[in-house]
């Protein structure tokens, strides 16, 4: 194999890709990467305002040439996702890829935290909703889609955290939440394989991002102690592990959850 075949295998030219979570952080990062390789790139938004949704989408047309579209989209909500699925059916006439990658942390302490426990179990529910229910949701309305194409590349957004107990901070519930969502994974993946359609993960460690810089430092200090590259991600330094698994040169990987989280896991 030639240098230039090897490299077409990593091409997504032509694709449509959604990717939900994909206006910022490591979303943002997956959308422009997509795009870089090709891809039409639809990202599912919450919180952005229609300003500067149409700078992203501007941002990558004019970048990448391809074409780009985001919707508002309530991905705890079924009806919500589909119509979305339908919507972009009828623009693109089909879809190759879809990246669950929308999340929200834990930030309440330990389970014992809250003392009340209507309040403890809606921040629990919360959480799940989004982390794990979403992912579910978004997969019965894309799976219909790869089903009836024969073809389809469904990606999740994972986290180191199904595999280990962080510490020193407590999280149980995102780390449960995880943990699930990543056997969910696992699980789709036999259940699709048998009308051609790949399911996999990609498992980040800790990554740079806003909400890291509101930490207090000390904790921050303790995490890179114990990551042997002694540093935290870049949002960008993920892509390669989305564009791989999204791409033709990951067509044997079923089921695989790729951890990058510079070496946290293996000490």
């Amino acid at each position: 194999m030639t240098r230039q075949s090897a490299l077409n295998l990593f091409s997504l030219k032509n694709k449509v890709a959604i990717i939900s979570g994909g206006s910022r952080g490591i979303g943002w990062e997956i959308t422009k990467a997509y795009a870089s390789a090709g891809s039409h790139v639809i990202f599912y938004y919450n919180s952005s305002t229609p300003s500067q949704v149409k700078s992203k989408c501007s941002e990558i047309i004019q970048e990448y040439g391809v074409q780009c579209q985001g919707y508002q989209v309530d991905i705890t909500n079924p009806s919500s996702i589909e119509s979305t699925t339908q919507a972009i059916l009828q623009t693109f006439g089909k879809i190759d890829i879809f990246v669950a990658n929308a999340g929200i942390p834990w930030t309440n302490n330990d389970v014992l935290h809250i003392e009340d426990d209507e309040l403890a179990y809606t921040k629990w529910r919360n959480l799940f909703a989004i982390d794990v229910d979403s992912v579910h949701l978004c997969a019965r309305s894309i799976g219909r889609v790869f089903q009836k194409q024969e073809f389809g590349n469904f990606i999740v957004t994972t986290s180191m955290s199904a595999h280990i107990v962080n510490v020193p901070q407590f999280q149980a519930p995102y780390n449960a939440a995880k943990a699930a969502v990543t056997m969910y994974a696992k699980s789709l993946a036999v259940e699709w394989s048998k009308f051609g359609a790949r399911v996999n993960m990609v498992s980040p460690g800790y990554v740079a991002t806003d909400l890291i810089e509101q930490l207090d430092p000390k904790l921050v200090d303790t995490w890179l102690d114990r990551i042997p590259v002694k540093r935290l991600a870049t949002a960008d330094e993920l892509v390669g592990a989305y564009l791989y698994l999204a791409s033709d040169a990951s067509s044997y990987c079923c089921g695989t959850d790729l951890i990058v989280d510079g070496g946290y896991t293996i000490v």
